[in-house]
């Protein structure tokens, strides 16, 4: 009698785990099955080559497969701080045959322990040279080398703007033979963005956002307190100084509205270096010029393109000149 509560407590436990472990089982074999559902990701045509002589100076070519003319291309960066690629989605690109090529580039962090005047010139140069380095190899990989767009979400897109806003930057007098190539491209596609590293420009954009830093080789704080002296630096380096009527059209689109979303994951820091203000005030500067600049974000849509993949596919499919 005693023992009869026991051998059911032990019946049903036995049972519980017997349902149990084939509860496991069957969520294994789901998740299994969605895994072999879901498209492999897509290997890059060729890897890790060398645009340039620094371990750091690397890029990925991603080619629309059976593609018979050369296609277009989009040139997408990684981040400033720490060497990475971040190759943006191939499957928004190759049904309009257009390749992506995703850079890695020397970092701030390099600048800072190379000692180079200022950091923020080896990622931004290394953007200028991996459009001349593709440009040049067109051909190897099937490319158009007169329909070359740039791009970047974040951090990726200071190198991007830049490279629409500094000119043409070959050097016909070069030795280097990639230097002697252009680099003027069609468009740029800037995703949630920071444009400029102007610490002033940045408080009067954004308020109380400190970004950027060690762009100048200092502190964001001393970099503002030091912006009179670092302005040639500045007027040198930074996208919004380099406007002009000449730049290449940009698109800037931002996920988050003019304010913060109400979303606990993002932090008001995330939100206040990703907020679309930052867009705002590029445009504004752009029109004081005469630049083109789309800027779109929710409640302030775009007329002529959908969304920046549907403006960097209309500006690169159309026939070169």
């Amino acid at each position: 009698m005693i023992l009869s509560p026991l051998r059911r407590s032990f019946r049903h436990l036995c049972s519980d785990t017997r349902r149990l472990a084939a509860l496991g089982a069957a969520l294994i074999a789901l998740v299994q099955a969605q895994a072999a559902d879901k498209p492999a990701p897509i290997a890059p045509t060729a890897a890790d080559v060398s645009y340039g002589p620094h371990p750091h100076q690397i890029l990925d070519v991603y080619v629309p497969p059976e593609a018979k003319e050369p296609c277009p291309v989009l040139i997408w960066y990684g981040g400033l701080w720490q060497p990475s690629k971040h190759a943006v989605d191939v499957n928004h690109f190759f049904p309009a045959h257009i390749a992506v090529v995703a850079v890695e580039s020397r970092t701030l962090t390099d600048g800072m322990e190379e000692k180079a005047v200022p950091p923020i010139s080896y990622p931004m140069n290394d953007a200028i040279r991996a459009v001349q380095f593709i440009r040049l190899n067109a051909a190897k990989w099937n490319l158009d080398p007169r329909r070359i767009a740039v791009g970047g979400g974040s951090q990726g897109t200071l190198p991007a703007l830049y490279v629409g806003c500094a000119g043409e930057r070959a050097n016909p007098d070069s030795s280097d033979p990639v230097e002697r190539v252009s680099s003027k491209v069609t468009c740029v596609a800037a995703y949630r963005s920071q444009p400029t590293i102007d610490p002033k420009r940045m408080q009067e954009w954004v308020p109380g956002v400190a970004w950027g830093a060690p762009s100048f080789g200092c502190s964001f704080e001393e970099s503002l307190k030091r912006r009179e002296e670092l302005l040639p630096m500045i007027q040198k380096w930074s996208p919004d100084a380099l406007l002009s009527k000449d730049a290449a059209p940009i698109y800037f689109e931002n996920e988050w509205g003019l304010t913060k979303p109400d979303d606990a994951k993002v932090t008001e820091a995330n939100y206040t270096v990703h907020s679309p203000a930052w867009g705002m005030g590029f445009q504004k500067v752009a029109q004081s010029v005469g630049a083109t600049v789309y800027n779109k974000f929710p409640d302030h849509p775009t007329e002529k393109y959908k969304d920046i993949w549907d403006f960097i596919v209309q500006s690169l499919t159309v026939p070169a000149k």
